[in-house]
């Protein structure tokens, strides 16, 4: 059986290996992992477009065995196993490197106290998209880094790079930019922006969904890495507790240097309000699909295509503070400015303070093996 062309780049090596080769995946839920790919399934099938477009369309291989999934679904485990055994073959990419290891990181839905109105609680804003940021499938990057959004394209005037992060906070889009909510402060908005999405919980209890809604198109930076590389701070206090904390106590304002650290990330993300709250679904990921716990993947959308499956094992503190074993068939169902590479993930871990906790801990080497679509006239 033949199987869809899909080429890593030159830094990487790309080789099949057989379900038997990959440790632990017969002890897999593979029923779970069949029902996170089921939400891929129903979208691909029924041509919804990406929040965030792919460099490439889904294949067809991947569309027909989607269109299987959905008519014929198996019934329990045992039978969800041999689905992906049967339709797909699996490929270890490994980087070019000493290690020769991929490298995954974690990330979260952020569950913050927020106002529909500003007052002294609750005075950062979340902004909407603007009315002038070109149109997402036409200019935003493929490459991990992308470059500037050209305003007024739509209307064929001369095009500015849209202002950097700094600029915007200190009111570069007032007038243009809605805010939808306010937060207690600049960190929150910060790390929320870190995240793509969030649930702003009100003063009535009621709860208000934000997802990702478009980007200035400067780079993202770790401001994390720059915490760990240029003040010394040891790598275990600068999570996402230590980050907000050494933020808070050296100043957010102009000339702080908690505000200059966050600075120093140019990206700046835009949302939109989703009535999406059950609390069985997650945000919204790039491919336009709530995301599932544990099961969705972000990867580099200018190599992969969403809705494959990916098997990581690694040994990362998933459950606990403790590291253990993590053998899972994840989905690639999102995908992120900061994920570049063929063999480079991000790991969904949930919704609220505990998932962000285990989250930010994360970064870590891992087997990165993609199971790619077989042929669909010699696998059906």
């Amino acid at each position: 059986m033949m199987i869809h062309d899909f080429l890593c780049p030159p830094e990487l090596s790309q080789e099949p290996v057989s379900f038997a080769g990959l440790s632990g995946f017969d002890q897999e839920d593979h029923a779970q992992a069949f029902r996170a790919f089921m939400v891929s399934c129903k979208a691909i099938v029924a041509n919804e477009p990406a929040l965030r477009p792919a460099a490439d369309p889904v294949p067809l291989s991947l569309k027909v065995i989607c269109h299987r999934a959905l008519s014929q679904p198996p019934a329990n485990g045992k039978e969800a196993k041999q689905f992906f055994e049967t339709f797909f073959e699996p490929h270890r990419v490994r980087p070019k490197t000493t290690s020769g290891m991929g490298f995954v990181t974690a990330y979260y839905e952020p569950v913050v106290e927020g106002s529909l109105t500003p007052d002294d609680d609750f005075t950062a804003p979340v902004l909407a998209r603007p009315g002038n940021l070109a149109d997402l499938r036409q200019t935003e990057g493929l490459t991990g880094l992308d470059g500037p959004f050209q305003t007024a394209r739509q209307s064929g005037s001369p095009s500015e790079p849209y202002p950097e992060r700094a600029a915007i906070e200190a009111g570069a889009l007032e007038g243009r930019a809605k805010p939808l909510v306010w937060l207690k402060d600049k960190v929150e908005v910060f790390f929320i922006h870190v995240q793509g999405s969030a649930r702003v919980r009100l003063r009535d209890g009621s709860e208000i969904r934000l997802t990702y809604a478009g980007r200035n198109g400067h780079p993202y930076t770790s401001i994390g890495r720059i915490l760990v590389e240029e003040y010394k701070i040891p790598p275990e206090k600068a999570g996402l507790s230590g980050l907000k904390q050494w933020i808070r106590e050296q100043g957010q304002g102009p000339g702080e240097a908690g505000g200059a650290l966050m600075a120093r990330n140019k990206s700046y993300i835009f949302f939109a309000l989703t009535d999406v709250l059950r609390a069985e679904d997650g945000p919204i990921g790039g491919e336009g699909v709530s995301l599932t716990a544990l099961r969705s993947i972000a990867l580099d959308r200018a190599i992969w295509p969403y809705g494959l499956p990916v098997w990581i094992d690694a040994e990362i503190a998933w459950r606990s503070s403790t590291p253990e074993l993590f053998r899972r068939l994840m989905i690639g169902q999102d995908t992120g400015s900061a994920i570049v590479g063929a063999a480079r993930g991000d790991l969904f871990f949930g919704s609220g303070d505990a998932a962000g906790t285990r989250a930010g801990a994360i970064r870590h080497r891992a087997e990165f093996t993609v199971l790619l679509p077989r042929d669909p006239n010699g696998a059906l």
